[in-house]
């Protein structure tokens, strides 16, 4: 009975510590969410305090007649294709050369883990600056043409920006993840292939890339993740610009959202996010987690 008593005493104790939490998710994730979905069938400005229930017309617009997010959703598309590749190729040439036994390998770390712990809406902000007055001023000094191209003018260009400005100051995280991957290789292993003869680059490929698969499973959810939902660099860097060419998709839920005061409308383009995100979420780790099964 005594026993019993203690037991139900913990658990009461554990529900007191966790119940806090609970309360916050629910309030800060779970409530906003139903309330989003709720507010993705109505017709509804933000301040009314009834909103006006349409049904399904707020998808069947988004899928039909609403150009500004098709667009969006190719440049959020080409956007993330090349964003993943750039980001996860990089960042594992540059965790294989720093998991080398160099002198400055730690300063070396530091120096690419630095920019992924400022906000990208500074960065966004910082590159700003240095592709318009920076360049322009480079420009004037050396006479070198490739200072004096539009960077954030002309929509190929603004494109590359985005690209290079994301890539920059994410790809710090990714080797950090890399250099973990790579130092629980054993290295047995690695000495055995030496002595049967593989070179860096079959080694390379037969021993050390295969147990890479966590690392790169992580990688490529995170960094597609990322791509799919990038924002803030966007915002603060071009502005959607020029023209609206580099528009998101979160961009264009926000511009609808609280720009346009269709917050119903938007609403509804955050829960088709939401879905498109989750399937491919769920097909990328179902693909890779089988490929470490494989392995």
């Amino acid at each position: 009975m005594l026993k019993f008593k203690r037991e139900h005493v913990r658990s009461f104790e554990f529900g007191m510590f966790i119940l806090p939490v609970i309360i916050t998710i629910l309030y800060a994730f779970y409530i906003p969410f139903i309330m989003s979905m709720l507010y993705s069938l109505t017709q509804w400005n933000g301040i009314s305090s009834q909103p006006k229930f349409i049904g399904l017309d707020n998808f069947k617009s988004i899928f039909i007649s609403d150009d500004h997010f098709k667009q969006s959703i190719i440049f959020t598309f080409k956007f993330s294709i090349l964003y993943i590749l750039c980001v996860n190729a990089l960042s594992l040439i540059v965790a294989l050369a720093l998991d080398q036994k160099l002198r400055t390998t730690n300063l070396l770390r530091a120096a690419f883990f630095v920019p992924y712990i400022l906000s990208l809406v500074i960065v966004g902000f910082i590159w700003r600056f240095i592709l318009n007055q920076g360049f322009d001023a480079l420009a004037e000094f050396t006479g070198i043409g490739f200072f004096k191209l539009s960077w954030l003018g002309v929509p190929n260009l603004a494109f590359i920006s985005i690209i290079i400005v994301s890539v920059w100051q994410s790809i710090g995280f990714y080797i950090v993840i890399y250099i973990a991957g790579l130092q629980s290789v054993p290295r047995e292993l690695l000495e055995s292939s030496i002595i049967d003869g593989a070179g860096p680059f079959q080694r390379f490929l037969s021993v050390t890339l295969p147990l890479l698969a966590p690392s790169v499973t992580v990688c490529m959810f995170m960094s597609m993740t990322n791509a799919i939902k990038v924002f803030d660099v966007i915002l603060s860097l071009t502005g959607g610009g020029p023209g609206g060419s580099t528009y998101s998709v979160a961009l264009d839920i926000y511009r609808d959202t609280f720009q346009n005061n269709m917050y119903g409308y938007g609403s509804a383009k955050a829960l088709v996010l939401f879905v498109v995100v989750l399937m491919i979420t769920i097909l990328q780790l179902t693909y890779f987690k089988r490929r470490e099964v494989e392995h």
